[in-house]
């Protein structure tokens, strides 16, 4: 039986270096993969997805409007998949989430999702949420704050470095925009801690 994986960190932890490596291992052996990552990320110059140290592929962006179960079956039904990979899976609405599953549980496809938990101010993404709560199996891969703990937080910054405690939830960057942090240093840098 297919599952529904759930691969989660801040910001720089390699999740899209990990998507890579794991696609790139089906296609060693000859297995048809299928990639997505969200089409509000356009940081890519090249392929869609793209890591920090230079690995990228093809893949396929979805939108809100996206019915991910009906053009993975459509995809699988003329060429059978070994897995589908969701790249920025925080992004997905918690329908698709649900679509995910639904091709973990009726396509008997493998589905891994990678993407941020939380936002910059701590709060689950709603993609995110859904996946936290119905994956059948959760990864945490791990960042490093500066100090050498854990960094499980996302810090927006400013142009002139300054933390950021409100706006949108969505802001499309990378280490210009964020830096990942353990949760003291987060909860200090916002002034959680007075």
């Amino acid at each position: 039986m297919a599952k529904l994986y759930f691969y989660y960190a801040s910001m720089n932890a390699g999740k899209s270096t990990n998507l890579l490596q794991a696609n790139f291992n089906y296609g060693e052996r000859g297995m048809a993969t299928m990639l997505w990552t969200a089409a509000l990320d356009d940081r890519s110059a090249g392929k869609p997805i793209a890591s920090r140290i230079g690995l990228e592929a093809d893949a396929h962006r979805f939108t809100g409007e996206t019915d991910l179960w009906a053009e993975v079956s459509r995809r699988h039904a003329a060429t059978p998949l070994a897995c589908v990979f969701v790249d920025e899976a925080q992004f997905l609405s918690p329908a698709q989430a649900w679509q995910c599953a639904r091709l973990a549980d009726e396509a008997n496809i493998p589905v891994l999702c990678y993407g941020l938990r939380t936002d910059f101010r701590g709060e689950l993404f709603p993609g995110s949420a859904v996946l936290l709560g119905i994956a059948d199996a959760l990864v945490e891969i791990k960042a490093v704050c500066h100090c050498g703990r854990k960094a499980t937080m996302n810090l927006r910054i400013d142009a002139e470095g300054e933390p950021v405690a409100a706006g949108a939830q969505t802001e499309i960057g990378g280490n210009e925009s964020y830096v990942p942090l353990c949760r003291r240093h987060f909860s200090q840098a916002l002034g959680f801690f007075g």
